[in-house]
């Protein structure tokens, strides 16, 4: 047993309660470099009580994203029993339990007007401003911001609920990597076109191919959504430019279908620069 392994993965958000309660009882396993670690599923599964499928589930995902790695294996009556190890550096990776720190600052005696010397610890002085003195200016947050970070949480909600609902889990952290995504600089509308994009292609899949919302968010697995979407905005600006090709030619040639052209398409052309009001007036149109 470690110590310091079982205290490191107590720190870290892993995403539900199940996965944070098998990889504490993995790390009640290993040694303090994270190595070590052979148990059967079968009795991480009686140990946690969870479901046998859950259990597998987990240790693959775990293994995936590079959390657990395999080092070997050991025999047993059943055969073998693989042989894991916790990589710290994955796990340090990964968001921490604890709030952060808000430094406030501490009052003793009633603010004074002048700025003091701080008190000295060590012959170190301390800070010549306590965060409440009347001269310490707080900029409270903006209605600007505040409306702006509304706007971001709805609409990572509207993402979100695009998801299929029977895989959405852990839902904090899948709102922070939709914010983060769309931060990034993904248009928010073309992320939930991405969303929906997968949801009507999985839709029917059985529980071993579905992926859970916060690793698909994790796993960016929206960039292929976001490609296609980009594939099929160029094909449509390659008709839209041929058929405005066609349009012009038409009008080159005072071609009688002309007259099948709007008023909104010849304005179109014209601002384009594909056709001129003369070469309009030709083809016997109004430009």
């Amino acid at each position: 047993m470690s110590w310091r392994i079982a205290n490191e993965c107590a720190e870290r958000r892993f995403g539900s309660a199940a996965r944070k309660q098998i990889i504490m009882f993995l790390a009640d396993k290993a040694s303090d470099d994270g190595s070590g670690i052979w148990c059967s599923k079968g009795t991480i599964q009686r140990h946690t009580e969870l479901s046998e499928s859950t259990v597998k589930r987990t240790i693959i995902d775990f293994l995936r994203e590079g959390i657990l790695i395999e080092t070997g294996r050991r025999q047993c009556k059943n055969g073998y029993t693989v042989i894991y190890r916790i990589v710290l550096e994955r796990v340090a990776a990964l968001e921490p339990t604890a709030e952060p720190d808000i430094d406030t600052g501490v009052t003793v005696n009633p603010v004074q007007p002048e700025p003091g010397t701080g008190s000295t610890v060590n012959g170190v002085r301390g800070s010549r401003w306590t965060p409440n003195h009347p001269k310490t200016i707080h900029k409270p947050p903006t209605r600007r911001r505040e409306a702006a970070e509304e706007v971001e949480d709805l609409e990572a909600e509207k993402i979100l609920a695009a998801y299929p609902e029977d895989r959405i889990r852990d839902r904090r952290t899948s709102l922070r990597l939709i914010s983060g995504a769309v931060k990034a600089g993904v248009e928010p509308d073309d992320l939930l076109q991405a969303v929906k994009a997968y949801a009507k292609e999985s839709e029917g899949y059985t529980r071993s191919k579905v992926c859970f919302s916060d690793n698909w968010f994790k796993m960016r697995r929206w960039e292929k959504g976001l490609a296609q979407i980009q594939a099929d905005r160029e094909k449509a600006r390659e008709a839209e430019a041929k058929g405005r090709a066609s349009l012009a030619e038409w009008i080159h040639e005072c071609h009688p279908l002309c007259r099948h052209i709007t008023n909104r398409q010849i304005e179109d052309l014209i601002a384009t620069k594909l056709v001129t009001p003369e070469q309009v007036r030709a083809a016997g149109l109004q430009p």
